[in-house]
């Protein structure tokens, strides 16, 4: 079976699945509307920004990213290669992560990953294939299984802006781990890359 893969049309078809299913989601909804698609281009460059939001800001990545496509375009692998670790802390690489995106070259120009080739694959292989590389977690794989290939099932159980959102609009005492956040998603399969958009629209709205 292949996965759902998500537009807006079936952003919206998922929206009303899970707001039927589950009043707090429900309750988002009613306040704020569709959550943003939030889409990303599948592709190397993806990687490389996602890897550099680990751990930091959004803000703080976007800022690396920029600056890196500012040195590098279009930002390719062969092109990363060409700069020097000097440059890429200079930008704002830490020595991590500069080893975790010349890995992703490499591994892209050698062939060991085909980079084009996940948007056929089922999400369990892109998995697969995302965290054989150093560097690339399954938070990352998640985020780019749900941003750049849009898949529907996608959770990235891992990010904290989910964790918070989650305890706001289930009203647990304390902030869920990742297993408690796996479970409550459960409820929310086949959609629960939609059921995510729903959590991240309420974490960046918050009510006063």
């Amino acid at each position: 079976m292949n996965p759902i893969t998500l537009d807006e049309t079936m952003l919206a078809q998922g929206v009303a699945e899970l707001i039927a299913r589950d009043a707090d989601l429900a309750a988002i909804h009613a306040r704020l509307g569709l959550p943003p698609l939030w889409p990303r281009e599948p592709g190397f460059p993806t990687l490389v920004h996602i890897i550099l939001e680990q751990q930091v800001s959004i803000a703080s990545a976007l800022a690396t990213f920029d600056k890196l496509r500012a040195l590098v375009d279009p930002l390719t692998p062969d092109g990363v290669l060409t700069l020097d670790d000097e440059t890429l802390r200079g930008i704002g690489f830490s020595r991590q992560k500069t080893a975790y995106v010349r890995h992703l070259a490499n591994a892209i120009i050698s062939g060991s990953l085909d980079v084009n080739a996940l948007e056929t694959l089922p999400d369990e292989q892109v998995r697969g294939q995302l965290v054989a590389l150093k560097g690339i977690g399954p938070w990352s794989a998640e985020v780019y299984l749900l941003m750049a290939l849009r898949r529907a099932d996608a959770w990235p159980a891992g990010d904290l802006a989910l964790v918070v959102a989650a305890q706001t609009i289930k009203g647990l005492p304390q902030r869920p781990d990742t297993a408690t956040l796996i479970e409550i998603a459960e409820a929310w399969r086949p959609w629960r890359a939609v059921a995510a958009r729903l959590l991240w629209h309420h974490y960046l709205n918050k009510p006063t």
